[in-house]
C-alpha cells in the first residue's frame, strides 16, 4: 500500500480556516462598527428632531404665556371699567339727592339757626353751625326727625358763647340722609 502524507494538504486547510475565519472576524468587526455607527446616527437624528420640537414648544410656551399676560391685563382693565361704570352709575343714582339734602336744610332749618359748615360721607351728614340759642338748635332737631329725607339727628356738642351783647351757641349735629331710590327700589 502507498503511503500517502496528508499533513501538508491538513495545514493548507487549517491556515484557510484561519484565514476565513480572519475574514470573517474582520467582517463582523466592520459590521458591528458599521451597525453602532448607524445606531448612533439615528439616535442623534432623533434627538436632534426631538431638539427641534422641544424648541418649537418652548417658543409656542412663552407666546402663549404673552398672551397670558395680555388677556390678565385686559381682565385687570375690564374691571376698573366696570368698578369705574358702577361708580358712574351710583353717582347718577345719586345726583337728586344733594338736591333734596340742601333743598331739606332750607326747609328745616329755623329762623335764627345759620350754618358754617357741612360735610357728608356716604348717608351720614355733618353739619355746623350757629344758633341764637340752645333751644332753636332742639328746634332744628325736631324739624330733622320729621323730615322725610333727613332722619337720625344726633348732637355732639351746643357751646354756648358770649359775642358782644348777644350770647350764641355754637352746634355740631350729625344726621342721615334718607336714599328715596334705595328705598323705591326695595319696595319694587
Amino acid at each position: 500500500m502507498p503511503a500517502i502524507n496528508l499533513l501538508p494538504w491538513r495545514e493548507a486547510e487549517r491556515k484557510k480556516r484561519q484565514r476565513d475565519f480572519g475574514v470573517a472576524m474582520g467582517g463582523a468587526v466592520i459590521v458591528g462598527i458599521a451597525v453602532i455607527m448607524l445606531t448612533m446616527f439615528a439616535f442623534s437624528q432623533m434627538i436632534s428632531s426631538q431638539q427641534s420640537r422641544n424648541d418649537r414648544l418652548v417658543a409656542e410656551i412663552a407666546e402663549l404665556e404673552k398672551s397670558i399676560t395680555e388677556i390678565d391685563g385686559l381682565e385687570r382693565q375690564k374691571e376698573r371699567l366696570l368698578a369705574r361704570m358702577e361708580i358712574i352709575e351710583q353717582l347718577q343714582k345719586s345726583r337728586p339727592e344733594i338736591v333734596h339734602l340742601f333743598d331739606e336744610l332750607t326747609r328745616q332749618l329755623p329762623e335764627g339757626v345759620y350754618l358754617t359748615g357741612m360735610k357728608q360721607t356716604g348717608s351720614r351728614v355733618e353739619i355746623r353751625g350757629v344758633a341764637q340759642s340752645s333751644t332753636r338748635v332742639s328746634a332744628l332737631m325736631r324739624q330733622i326727625d320729621a323730615s322725610e329725607w333727613l332722619s337720625d339727628p344726633e348732637v355732639e356738642r351746643v357751646e354756648t358763647k358770649q359775642a358782644g351783647n348777644s350770647r350764641q351757641s355754637e352746634f355740631v349735629v350729625y344726621l342721615k340722609q334718607k336714599q328715596k331710590g334705595a328705598d323705591e327700589e326695595d319696595d319694587v
